[in-house]
């Protein structure tokens, strides 16, 4: 009898996306643009199924109305195959009107990195675009993508 592996993930949450074959590159390589891009309709598919996504009115918007203050993202290894894969999303830190999560571009199991990074976030008012703080309910949403203190 052989013991369970432990999970994969002790935090955050596994997201499905989907590598197409115009995502690769010349090289039939997935382009270094995308694992950004992968992150980001991964987000945007969580927070859609939580009722919090955009829906194009940036007024009604609310926690949606936001911008990328800083984008890092480390490539671990080649994604060279079409198919299905896996966005591992978590909270690092949520402040007064920024935030940062962090991500992972891996396989759909969640087993194997392909890339990772962190995306600082700044939640904006509409009509000033100057920062504003983040609703009460974005916060509790968010509690349990955080990433436990290590």
């Amino acid at each position: 009898m052989t013991a369970e592996a432990p999970p994969v993930l002790q935090y955050g949450a596994l997201v499905p996306v989907s590598v197409h074959f115009d995502d690769l590159d010349a090289l039939g390589l997935l382009h270094n643009a995308r694992y950004p891009l992968m992150a980001e309709r991964a987000w945007t598919a969580y927070w859609q199924e939580r009722g919090l996504g955009f829906d194009g009115d940036w007024a009604a918007a609310g926690d949606a109305c936001n911008a990328v203050r800083e984008l890092r993202v480390i490539y671990e290894r080649p994604v060279n195959r079409t198919g299905a894969y896996g966005v591992h999303l978590w909270l690092e830190r949520i402040g007064t009107t920024g935030l940062t999560y962090g991500f992972r571009f891996c396989s759909a199991d969640g087993s194997v990195t392909y890339a990772h990074g962190s995306r600082v976030l700044v939640r904006l008012d509409p009509a000033t675009l100057r920062p504003t703080p983040w609703s009460e309910e974005f916060r509790s949403s968010g509690r349990e993508l955080s990433r436990p203190e290590h």
